[in-house]
């Protein structure tokens, strides 16, 4: 299987967990409030997790970022499914591709970029960053 396969697998995928199963491909994709170029699947919100933890699934357009930034009171961790970029995570320097996961303490100042073929990742936050 091809990683943009692996992708769609997850974009029309479910989350299942005790008394709640969320078909993905009922979720609208959502324009990132403050990047450009990044959209949003909230796969599942402090809403339903009581604040506890939050799932998103994220894409990244063709040379665009997530620009510099810190969660002062979420750990966050990124899950690469598809696409390259770098990741500068507490000013070390990471190359993305399919298979990496990066984890972001709490406090860590953190940026994504995403190369030429787009990236796709999830990004899990605890506690749920919304």
């Amino acid at each position: 299987m091809d990683n943009m396969n692996l992708f769609e697998c997850f974009n029309s995928g479910k989350l299942v967990i005790p008394g709640l199963e969320r078909d993905f491909s009922s979720i609208n994709w959502s324009k990132h409030a403050t990047f450009e170029g990044v959209e949003l699947k909230h796969i599942i919100t402090a809403a339903q997790t009581g604040g506890q933890y939050s799932y998103h699934l994220v894409r990244i357009s063709p040379n665009k970022k997530i620009e510099l930034h810190t969660h002062e009171t979420q750990l966050e961790t990124h899950e690469i499914i598809a696409g390259t970029g770098t990741c500068l995570n507490d000013n070390i320097n990471i190359n993305y591709a399919p298979g990496t996961i990066s984890v972001f303490p709490i406090g860590v100042k953190h940026e994504v970029t995403a190369n030429e073929d787009g990236l796709y990742l999830f990004a899990k936050f605890f506690p749920a960053l919304c």
